[in-house]
């Protein structure tokens, strides 16, 4: 899928070419840490979201932040997936028709986004950095006058290129002096999440207009997860609630870029005893952790099954057993606390 080198493939050729007509879901690790049960958690409601529909799943290696990328990261997350028993059919080891599957690796893909966004008007140069912003915010003018929340947007339209430059100016080159960011339209986008129902937002007045490249020539992660479910043909999104808010920003990407977004779904989080979602350095709740402290997969699998909702106690139980309950009409939309000892617990099991 990706041109050859120094020829960027053309956006609509790629989009034209993507898989069709079928469930697909993903599988999308981020090789920066261990992975842990609440990435578990995820990982789980997007394999049964796909499998109990007879669907397929790609891996997909999210490692966009190179600086946080851990040596081996993205064996050992594959590793971790394939201990609970959560399959996939497709990845840089195995055959598919999307190839490559790890990020550092579609940056080409990226680019064509970028152009065909030029080409349609909604991408411009800002030299802008993250504390120019900050200081901005701060300052009396930072929002446009008479303009309901103006002062709270990170960029507003005030701060826009004037004129904005011609559609099409941009072809791939890279200087390094500029970030480039999406022109995000002030406009209201509902959707229906399956879990959490009718939602709408506003991302043009929450965020404004938002880095798709960053200067230092890193895609981000909300350009970068918009092209590779549009090019993998993904239909099922399955991710935390803390990515909620940003699909009104992706809507408005998949919409820029002519394509058809997926289902979205909105796991709720695990969250530690201190309430804040649990994080890479939790290293108590890593799956390698439990692993080592002798957990066994299915009871793992059960207490995350109790913890969505799908069991009435936790109990082992194997994947395959969990489809039989799944049902995202059973899937609770409330985050849970993890015991502090909950490894002890489960490996008393």
């Amino acid at each position: 899928m990706v041109g050859a080198s120094g020829s960027i493939p053309d956006w609509n050729t790629l989009l034209a070419s993507r898989p069709q007509g079928a469930v697909r879901g993903r599988l999308a690790p981020s090789p920066t840490g261990e992975l842990h049960l609440g990435n578990a958690q995820s990982a789980l409601g997007a394999w049964l979201s796909v499998r109990h529909r007879g669907g397929s799943l790609v891996l997909r290696i999210e490692d966009l932040d190179k600086d946080r990328v851990l040596p081996g990261g993205a064996q050992r997350c594959a590793r971790d997936l394939e201990w609970l028993g959560l399959d996939w059919d497709e990845d840089d080891t195995l055959t598919g028709p999307c190839a490559p599957y790890q990020q550092t690796l579609r940056q080409d893909l990226y680019t064509s986004a970028l152009i065909e966004l030029s080409r349609r008007g909604r991408l411009f140069p800002c030299a802008l950095s993250r504390q120019d912003l900050r200081q901005l915010a701060s300052a009396p003018h930072a929002g446009e006058p008479g303009e309901p929340g103006g002062g709270d947007r990170r960029y507003p339209p005030h701060l826009r290129p004037d004129p904005l430059p011609a559609p099409g100016w941009f072809h791939g080159e890279f200087s390094g002096e500029c970030n480039l960011r999406f022109l995000c339209e002030d406009r209201d986008d509902t959707w229906q999440d399956l879990l959490h129902g009718e939602q709408r937002d506003n991302a043009g007045r929450r965020c404004g207009d938002f880095v798709l490249r960053r200067r230092d020539g890193v895609f981000s992660y909300q350009l970068a997860a918009v092209v590779d479910d549009a090019l993998m043909g993904i239909t099922d999104v399955v991710r935390g609630s803390d990515l909620l808010d940003s699909c009104s920003r992706q809507l408005q990407l998949w919409e820029a870029l002519g394509a058809t977004p997926p289902v979205f779904a909105h796991l709720p989080l695990l969250r530690a005893g201190h309430g804040a979602k649990l994080s890479k350095r939790e290293s108590d709740l890593e799956l390698a952790t439990l692993r080592r402290a002798g957990v066994r997969p299915a009871t793992v699998l059960g207490w995350l099954g109790w913890s969505l909702g799908l069991l009435p106690v936790p109990r082992p139980i194997g994947a395959h057993d969990l489809l039989d309950v799944f049902d995202w009409s059973r899937i609770t939309t409330e985050d849970r606390v993890v015991p502090p000892d909950l490894t002890t617990a489960l490996a008393g099991q």
